[in-house]
């Protein structure tokens, strides 16, 4: 299963405006450079976070971008949601569109068991947290 570069991407350009903002509105420009990121393309996903509540745009010569809330408030399941919409790891769990073999399949339980898997650890893990690199790594199962 892989995620979109949209939502990898996005996290990318949240945490480092995290790690920034301090010093001011952070330009994407910046940004671009640190991450090598092109500018054109976080200028696409700044768009999509700035309308969805998570940035804010600063003109002038000394602007940029902050986040709106703090970091602390923002989690990765956030940003990932923003920028691509919602997670499905298989298209049959679209609420808009029904699948038509659901009461008959064996494996929409577990496909459902996953996304919610996937929800609860997108949803606990911080924008602060990765800023920081402060993730406590889960036990390794034996």
């Amino acid at each position: 299963m892989k995620t979109s570069s949209k939502a990898r991407y996005s996290l990318h350009l949240i945490i480092d405006i995290a790690q920034h903002q301090d010093a001011g509105p952070v330009s994407l420009r910046e940004v671009s450079i640190r991450q090598n990121i092109s500018v054109k393309y976080l200028e696409q996903l700044a768009t999509v976070l700035t309308k969805q509540g998570y940035l804010q745009s600063v003109r002038g010569p000394q602007g940029g971008y902050l986040l709106v809330r703090p970091a602390e408030c923002i989690t990765a399941g956030h940003i990932m949601r923003a920028a691509e919409g919602g997670f499905l790891p298989v298209t049959c769990l679209d609420a808009e569109e029904l699948c038509p073999r659901q009461s008959l399949c064996g494996t929409s339980v577990f496909w459902s068991g996953l996304r919610n898997a996937i929800d609860t650890y997108v949803d606990s893990v911080t924008i602060a947290q990765l800023a920081t690199h402060n993730l406590i790594p889960e036990p390794t199962k034996q």
